[in-house]
């Protein structure tokens, strides 16, 4: 996969956010000759800038993905887009649905767009689980997002760009997940929210969703949509866990760090879907990945996905966590400190 990046110029919607901080170091070590990097958080921006001022290859600007002509300037002569800018915090969607529409419908339609008026090879938008039956405005648009790039690629009379996605479970530790706040809730003392008891999530590390995007990127034929094979764990058991790992830290016996049972926020599901009763007819499974072929193909060219070692399924059904068993305890314990989830220090 490295030769295949090498040399290559790398444009990056969202550069300042958890992925696309992930991907700079990762797509560097790839050989690239430049990466090019877009974020509207002009404070995170000007960091961002400054922890890579020693390096030619990256160049990080303010702009946004409301903004087609800024999208346009910037992605002249660029071979491959990683489109990773979005609004995804559910309850903050809610309450602005406007801005969900402007940033992950209309902003992912002019990348589409700036991308056909570059002649950019290859196009990957990042979606989420929550675009699987949505129930809440972020899953919704980001549904959107998919079937927009879905058919750009569709429609596209060239060979490129070639369009595809792919899905994200729980990023675990990145902006807004739980991670961050039961670890503030813990050393506060007290007490964790709990939604539910029975909530269910697939989980991934920030290094894993930087690989599947990498690899999503090389492996794509166009239309697709990538899902990572991945482990799921209960919300509660995980709360559990990191009471026990960090109350001693703060100086907390973890017996007396009370939790306290809120009740599911509305439009949350109690079980994440990666792949839904329709799409599973259509999937195929890689080693490390599923791809969800388009339902509508190519109108102008056939598309061949011929992916390696790719075989049907043993059988079609849904992907969710309700249905895959959650890790125990001591395997969550085990992923959380691989990944150096159970740090108290802030990042």
């Amino acid at each position: 996969m490295q030769d295949s990046w090498r040399d290559t110029s790398v444009f990056i919607t969202g550069v300042c956010g958890t992925i696309g901080r992930a991907l700079v170091p990762a797509i560097l070590d790839l050989g690239v000759r430049e990466i090019i990097g877009i974020d509207n958080n002009e404070t995170e921006l000007f960091f961002h800038r400054e922890s890579y001022a020693g390096d030619g290859r990256v160049r990080l600007y303010a702009g946004d993905v409301r903004d087609r002509d800024t999208l346009i300037e910037r992605m002249g002569g660029v071979d491959i887009v990683i489109h990773a800018a979005a609004y995804k915090h559910v309850i903050l969607n809610e309450e602005a649905p406007r801005n969900a529409v402007q940033i992950n419908i209309l902003g992912t339609s002019n990348v589409i767009d700036a991308a056909l008026a570059c002649a950019v090879g290859r196009v990957l938008f990042t979606s989420s689980d929550k675009a699987v039956n949505p129930t809440n405005v972020m899953g919704t648009s980001k549904l959107m997002g998919e079937r927009l790039i879905t058919a750009a690629n569709a429609n596209r009379r060239s060979p490129t760009p070639m369009l595809a996605s792919v899905r994200f479970g729980n990023v675990l530790g990145s902006r807004g997940s739980v991670i961050p706040l039961f670890k503030k809730q813990i050393a506060a003392g007290g007490p964790l929210t709990l939604t539910d008891d029975r909530m269910s999530r697939f989980i991934m590390a920030v290094e894993e969703a930087a690989r599947l995007v990498l690899d999503a990127v090389m492996l794509m034929r166009g239309g697709e949509v990538f899902v990572t094979k991945m482990p799921t764990v209960r919300i509660a058991d995980l709360a559990d866990v990191m009471v026990e790992e960090l109350a001693p830290h703060h100086d907390h016996r973890p017996d007396r760090i009370a939790i306290n049972r809120i009740g599911a926020k509305a439009g949350e599901k109690l079980y994440e879907e990666l792949l839904s009763e329709e799409e599973s007819g259509r999937t195929l499974e890689l080693d490390r990945y599923f791809a969800v072929l388009p339902a509508f193909r190519g109108v102008y060219r056939d598309i061949n996905y011929d992916y390696p070692g790719a075989r049907r399924p043993d059988e079609a059904r849904p992907y969710t966590s309700a249905l895959e068993r959650p890790m125990d305890r001591e395997s969550l314990r085990r992923f959380l400190h691989r990944h150096h989830l159970l740090t108290t220090t802030e990042t």
